[in-house]
């Protein structure tokens, strides 16, 4: 059963004894799809009436991008596999899951001090195939579904002069996005699917290939994303997403470790650890900004249903936004 309503951010921790901000224990002790239980069938027909004109848009960048990805991560491998002699083919793919477009599951990242995940779990629980906490169990309730918001700070940011860029650690602040919100006329509704774009995507289709190649190493480092700060935290579970996403590659001011950050309110901690929200990274929303700008809209129906991987810690987001 649902609380009638969400605590306040003020009353966080739940779980006196856990970390700081964790919801734990907010939808029962055996929970493992946190903010996703807002998604309720209410919510999703409420969520349909975003389709007038039947547009679709693929929001997964191609799982070959980046072609060198960051963190030491393996690219990503397709071999076709030729039946002969029958006129036949079959292919393979190899992938990590955090290298692309890709919804981070809580068992991505934890509480880095006391090591436990969401609601208390601890990485020795976790198998490949078997335990709690496996993004499989997004899919099975019908993928993250409903209706999702888009703030496009990155057109916003050119059209004010903030110049940052996307591979350099910098912030997009939380006054940017309210005032994009009230600058578009946008209001949120609970369980809505937040996206952000800060324009990565954009800017890394710029790139000749050799400085793709080059792109782990690049000198200074960093990633731009949301400041991690309480207000930040504060703002995203006071209007009560269900699941938070953008193109940017960590979400957050990254590192997400970086020395800016305080270690104990990062938003892949707070979120993913202690609330069930889903995070996710690398999609593509250039295309629909530009839809979403020329028709003054930014809201959409979504539909993402990740890869029923059993025990699994992250997948392709397989996401679509329907206008």
């Amino acid at each position: 059963m649902l609380p009638e309503r969400l605590p306040s951010f003020d009353e966080l921790p739940l779980y006196k004894d856990g970390p700081s901000g964790n919801a734990w224990g907010l939808w029962g002790e055996k929970d493992e799809l946190g903010m996703l239980n807002r998604i309720t069938p209410e919510v999703v027909s409420a969520a349909a009436s975003e389709i007038k004109e039947g547009i679709r848009f693929s929001l997964d960048w191609p799982l070959d991008k980046p072609s060198h990805p960051a963190f030491d991560r393996q690219r990503f491998h397709h071999e076709i596999l030729n039946k002969a002699p029958m006129t036949m083919n079959d292919d393979a793919i190899h992938i990590n899951t955090q290298s692309s477009t890709q919804w981070d599951g809580f068992r991505h990242y934890g509480y880095q001090r006391v090591k436990k995940f969401y609601n208390g779990h601890q990485q020795q629980e976790f198998q490949a195939g078997a335990g709690p906490l496996g993004i499989d169990v997004f899919a099975k309730k019908g993928g993250i579904t409903g209706r999702g918001v888009l703030l496009d700070w990155y057109s916003w940011a050119q059209k004010n002069n903030i110049a940052r860029s996307p591979f350099e650690t910098g912030v997009v602040e939380l006054a940017h996005l309210k005032a994009i919100a009230a600058e578009n006329n946008i209001s949120f509704r609970a369980a809505d699917i937040l996206f952000i774009r800060v324009g990565f995507t954009a800017e890394y289709d710029k790139l000749s290939t050799e400085q793709q190649r080059t792109f782990p190493e690049r000198k200074p480092g960093g990633l731009l994303g949301l400041e991690a700060n309480h207000d930040s935290l504060r703002w995203l579970w006071d209007n009560e997403f269900a699941a938070i996403a953008s193109d940017a590659a960590g979400f957050e001011r990254g590192s997400a470790t970086g020395p800016y950050n305080d270690p104990d309110i990062s938003i892949h901690q707070w979120c993913l650890a202690g609330w069930g929200m889903p995070i996710g990274e690398l999609f593509d929303l250039d295309e629909l900004a530009e839809y979403c700008r020329a028709h003054t809209r930014w809201t959409f129906f979504l539909q993402s249903t990740p890869l029923k991987i059993p025990g699994g810690v992250a997948s392709p987001a397989n996401a679509v936004a329907i206008l």
